[in-house]
């Protein structure tokens, strides 16, 4: 499984990126690619995503989320990936946001794809434009405070 490690800077407080980042469903604001994302309960969601030309769909178990430090995820059926996003405050209105995400390529497209660099360039796009995103709006649009340990909501 190819592994992506990306990072940006965005200059709001760390509360305001993690925040938007629970907002699943408006990441086809800003991830390429991404079509759709449904909230299907607490701990899961839906995708479904344009990779390499084909229309993927998948499920995905939220297996971890502290506010403003950590969402993590897993696939649960379909398009094989998992990761976690991590949200560093440096400082009162500027949070590092890093994302590491596994993935299983399939087929010659996305294993040249990953070879190539194609995937490490989409996230560290994906990640420019939620930096737009959050610092155009400067706030966010909804806010999830739970957290889940283990795929469970504890709170």
């Amino acid at each position: 499984m190819p592994t992506i490690e990306q990072t940006i800077e965005v200059e709001v407080p760390v509360r305001t990126a993690y925040d938007q980042w629970t907002q699943f469903e408006e990441f086809p604001r800003f991830m390429e690619g991404v079509e759709e994302v449904t909230q299907l309960d607490d701990t899961h969601v839906r995708w479904r995503a344009s990779i390499g030309g084909d229309t993927e769909e998948w499920d995905a178990e939220i297996t971890e989320q502290q506010p403003d430090q950590r969402v993590a995820w897993k696939a649960t059926d379909g398009k094989q990936n998992a990761g976690v996003v991590t949200f560093q405050p440096l400082g009162a209105e500027r949070t590092r946001v890093i994302v590491r995400m596994d993935w299983e390529d399939e087929g010659m497209l996305e294993k040249a794809g990953s070879m190539l660099g194609f995937d490490s360039r989409r996230v560290q796009g994906d990640l420019e434009r939620f930096k737009e995103l959050i610092e155009g709006r400067g706030h966010e649009t909804g806010a999830w405070r739970g957290e889940v340990h283990e795929g469970t909501r504890t709170r």
